[in-house]
């Protein structure tokens, strides 16, 4: 696939628009239509040959979207922070640190290290950075990248849609703006069965048809995606107007709610479905380094052979992947550290919308793990020392067996569930209940226990849903426990 960048003037704003071409051959000619109060990007090939082939859903932006041009300022802010120390720059707008309150910073970290923040390393943290992400910062997670994910557009050129990354506020900001940017009105977007809340959330005000794909313990299931595009022509993927869907969203480790994770040969399917009727993946990981069954830090010297189960990214030769990724769940959810990693000319007009938005992740946030001669990046920069902060993993797999264990002494005869593999949650199907809703939105209250009803994960929450979601996260070994046991007794008041 290849990318290529235009921009056309209008009477009432700037659209840019980027054409993406498919390996076969660049078309020779390309005609642009649009409407000029929805800025609705249409393509048209008008020296059609067979061999050539134009991928036109990908690039439809929404009309914001389209509009979007770079931040003059913002530009500036990029190259200031590139250059050496003896640049004098009379060009930004960035008020004087020496004014800010705050001078210095030390953060004791588990291990009895600190994390000092110098005064020139505060002034830095509390000024106005690059909206790509700190260079340091965005250095070491393009190398982290390449090296666990070995993604085939590494080497590619920008046209054909080299990778790229940008550091976001979490990896919800980044999936907000790849929607916003790719989804319009009236478009198909397929997306597991259930599937995360806030992603449901970013995308129905969007005025998509959102398309449930079924998926088990082992996630998306291929055959259902098929049966699923079997309603439409893959050569009608490249007519103006198709309504083949444009998007496929999924959580391919440790699903939110269900625990789910994708299987390798499952992720081969489906990317040769997207291949075929052309679509781009969102590889939505934020449980990607909370894979059970790969890692133990008892055994680091297993990173060399890449662990954790390939990825979307890792089988990418197409440049249609967008993966967004989080240190939420291994460093801190608060510091708020996501990243997208994608084809260059989507990641750049990502960026473009958080030049106008956000301006940037805060600097702060992206400084802090840079401080210190023990400082997680210091150790990241070590790649087997990532391995160290995976620690976390044991962790999160002891709560889990311990969840298991207790559903398995009090839930076994009223409820059924499938062992996750990765993540936070697990999903629980209650035997004899249609709906969980008002069972625990009322009942359970009563009975001093807190779960997730099914319907919240599902495109329509009014329709009745058997399941709930349980985290293993916060509580301790004994408030699982009793709170299982007052589940089960609130089941069989129920049944």
């Amino acid at each position: 696939m290849r990318f290529l960048s235009f921009q056309s003037d209008c009477s009432d704003c700037l659209v840019s628009f980027i054409i993406i071409i498919t390996p076969l051959k660049t078309p020779l000619g390309l005609l642009l239509n649009y409407d000029r109060n929805s800025i609705a990007i249409q393509f048209m090939e008008f020296y059609n040959k067979p061999q050539y082939r134009c991928t036109k859903i990908k690039i439809t932006f929404l009309s914001v979207s389209a509009a979007r041009k770079p931040s003059p300022i913002r530009v500036l802010t990029e190259l200031q922070q590139r250059s050496p120390p003896s640049l004098i720059s009379l060009a930004g707008g960035s008020p004087n640190p020496n004014t800010f309150p705050f001078q210095s910073a030390s953060i004791k970290v588990k291990g009895g290290e600190a994390l000092v923040m110098d005064e020139p390393l505060m002034k830095r943290a509390l000024q106005y950075s690059g909206s790509y992400g700190i260079p340091e910062l965005l250095s070491w997670m393009k190398d982290l990248q390449k090296s666990l994910h070995n993604p085939p557009t590494t080497g590619y050129s920008p046209e054909r849609g080299q990778m790229e990354m940008c550091v976001t506020t979490g990896s919800q900001e980044g999936l907000c703006k790849i929607f916003e940017m790719l989804v319009n009105s009236g478009d198909n977007v397929l997306l597991d069965a259930p599937t995360y809340s806030g992603t449901l959330a970013a995308l129905q005000p969007l005025g998509c048809n959102l398309i449930n794909v079924a998926s088990d313990q082992h996630g998306m299931i291929p055959a259902d995606l098929r049966k699923i595009l079997e309603r439409w022509d893959p050569a009608d993927a490249q007519k103006p107007g198709s309504s083949v869907p444009r998007v496929l969203y999924t959580i391919p480790n440790g699903g939110n709610p269900t625990g789910a994770s994708m299987t390798c040969e499952r992720k081969q399917e489906v990317y040769e479905l997207a291949r075929k009727y052309d679509f781009l993946i969102i590889e939505d990981d934020p449980y990607y380094f909370l894979q059970f069954q790969k890692v133990s830090s008892s055994d680091l010297s297993l990173y060399s052979q890449r662990p954790w189960a390939p990825t979307f990214l890792s089988m990418d030769v197409d440049s249609r992947v967008l993966r967004t990724d989080s240190f939420s769940k291994i460093l801190s959810s608060g510091l708020r550290i996501g990243f997208v990693t994608g084809p260059k000319p989507l990641v750049e007009r990502v960026v473009l919308h958080i030049q106008a938005s956000t301006m940037h992740t805060s600097t702060f946030t992206q400084v802090t793990p840079l401080t210190g001669p023990v400082h997680p990046v210091s150790l990241l920069k070590q790649q087997p020392g990532f391995l160290l902060f995976l620690r976390v993993i044991e962790f999160y797999r002891s709560q889990r067996n311990t969840m298991l264990s207790s559903a398995d002494k009090w839930l076994k005869d009223v409820a059924e569930w499938h062992p996750p593999m990765a993540g936070m949650f697990l999903w629980i199907k209650l035997k004899g209940i249609k709906d969980t809703q008002q069972l625990i939105m009322e009942r359970a209250l009563e009975k001093e226990v807190l779960l997730v009803p099914g319907g919240v994960f599902h495109i329509n929450s009014s329709d009745p849903c058997p399941y709930v979601r349980a985290a293993f996260s916060l509580s301790t070994p004994q408030q699982i426990d009793e709170a299982f046991r007052r589940l089960a007794d609130l089941i069989k008041d129920a049944m």
